[in-house]
């Protein structure tokens, strides 16, 4: 196998589109990390993506037969654009299927490229399903984002360029979606050096392939985060999972947090804005290094892409102070008496106060959502919360509560006086109307108590819904929301609404 892709490759004829992108040391990571971190620029690329390198690749291998008959795929993002692009300069007729959720920046590149668009379905299966209608119909030709072989042959120029750049490469971090790049690179680069380790970046809500690593095959996750939309991608693709087995060395898991630390990692470094799925691999190699406890290697990681919604971007930055480890998110128990906040921000010592929710519940005693600054010589959260302790001001930690972060935070406003209440945590496709079309569908049989939605400038609404159910009624309740179709999860016992929103206890 690994000889079969060699010489595919090595003559993949991809720079009529693609270019050569450099390599730039990332001269802030690497002094926190003592390490050479190296930054390989994919979001350089003509459509901002190394997907431009397997798209024109694999269509460039077409007969003139196939070519003349036309290309389709589904996708909602960068193989969408660089397809188009790739069809665009071969002079070939390309359909893309693209979600009716797909942001209308991503719809718009598409269509710049001369590329038919078809909007169709809430996601990437419906999308998928009608694209393989097009081939039955139409006689299209399907181009595959990741599982083909010359698609995984073209993302492996990328390690011919990188063992041109780079001598002594130790690791190199990888994002990984549904695995054309990590097969490309991994298969050239063990081919021509073992040693050099090829590891694989994956969000924790989102790891397909460290699941199908675990499991000795290809598993569907059940459900799929969607902040790195450009990896989240349900099942790995059968070629390069063959591939993965081989020759990838482990898959690491971040969360959203590290992901928008690394996100401004890579902005302090070399300014370049990446989507959260492009800077994957920056998070990945950090957690190695801690882990590892490495110094003096020279360290790749793969900026992958940077097709970023501009929106998108005031979540990145309430995150990132979290995910560097320098902002916590607490609960606190005070006073309810004149001095008490001065006091308490005695007791945090040298951290700043970054924000601080407060309404008044009663006489006794006030639960204030704080964010607190980390100093380095503070310590980190532990000595935060010990600290506290010792000033006698109970608080618990929140800075690893996604709904705390997500919703609560906006909804500090005191314990409600309502009777039945069950919470629940929505993901629906965000759409013109979606939002109204959700509400009157949910508020039909149950009074709503409590409603927060906040757009964050994805494909996707995040919505947390109070409702007034009889305990009698739960089970009709459950049937419901699994008919309505959009992910749900109960939040009922999640300490942050507890603290901060629940019905007084009798």
């Amino acid at each position: 196998m690994p000889n079969r892709y060699i010489k595919k490759i090595l003559s993949a004829n991809i720079y009529d589109v693609a270019k050569e992108t450099p390599v730039d040391r990332a001269k802030g990571l690497s002094q926190r990390l003592h390490n050479n971190v190296l930054i390989k620029r994919e979001d350089l690329q003509p459509v901002f993506s190394f997907k431009l390198r397997g798209a024109y690749n694999c269509l460039a291998s077409l007969s003139a037969e196939q070519q003349a008959a036309g290309v389709v795929t589904a996708s909602a993002g960068n193989h969408a654009q660089g397809l188009a692009l790739s069809a665009k300069y071969l002079g070939v007729q390309a359909t893309i299927v693209m979600p009716t959720t797909t942001p209308e920046i991503k719809v718009n590149a598409v269509r710049s490229f001369g590329a038919t668009v078809v909007l169709h379905g809430d996601g990437f299966p419906d999308a998928y399903a009608h694209s393989l209608q097009l081939v039955d119909q139409q006689g299209y030709v399907y181009i595959h984002p990741f599982d083909n072989d010359e698609v995984i042959a073209g993302q492996g120029t990328v390690a011919v360029e990188l063992m041109r750049q780079i001598t002594d490469m130790h690791a190199v971090f990888v994002p990984v979606g549904g695995g054309g790049l990590i097969a490309g690179i991994a298969v050239y680069l063990k081919y021509l050096n073992p040693a050099i380790k090829v590891i694989g970046v994956e969000p924790e809500d989102s790891c397909c392939l460290k699941a199908a690593l675990q499991a000795g095959e290809r598993v569907i996750l059940p459900e799929v985060g969607i902040f790195a939309d450009g990896v989240a991608v349900a099942q790995i693709g059968e070629r390069p999972f063959a591939i993965a087995q081989q020759y990838v060395d482990e898959v690491i898991t971040v969360t959203t947090d590290e992901l928008c630390a690394a996100i401004k990692d890579l902005y302090d470094d070399t300014r370049a804005i990446t989507e959260p799925a492009g800077a994957c691999s920056v998070a990945g190699l950090k957690k190695y290094v801690a882990r590892e406890q490495v110094t003096g290697q020279n360290l790749v990681a793969i900026a992958s892409g940077a097709n970023i919604n501009f929106d998108r971007l005031r979540h990145v930055a309430e995150r990132a102070e979290i995910g560097e480890q320098r902002e916590a998110i607490i609960a606190a128990l005070i006073p309810e008496r004149p001095g008490s906040f001065k006091a308490f921000c005695q007791a945090l010592g040298e951290r700043n106060v970054t924000e601080f929710n407060y309404r008044y519940a009663d006489a006794q005693s006030a639960q204030v959502f704080v964010g607190v600054q980390l100093t380095a010589n503070g310590g980190g959260r532990q000595e935060l919360l010990a600290q506290l302790a010792a000033a006698d001001i109970k608080a618990q930690d929140l800075s690893d509560n996604e709904m705390a972060k997500i919703h609560i935070r906006y909804m500090v406003g005191g314990h409600a006086q309502v009777t039945d209440e069950v919470v629940y945590r929505f993901t629906f496709p965000e759409r013109p109307g979606a939002l109204m079309k959700f509400l009157t569908k949910l508020g039909q049989n149950w009074n709503i108590s409590m409603f927060h939605y906040r757009n964050h400038g994805s494909a996707y609404g995040r919505v947390l819904v109070g409702l007034q159910v009889p305990a009698e009624d739960k089970n009709r309740l459950l049937g419901y929301l699994q008919e309505l179709g959009y992910a749900f999860h109960e939040e009922t016992d999640n300490l942050a609404y507890q603290l901060f929103l629940s019905p007084p206890i009798a």
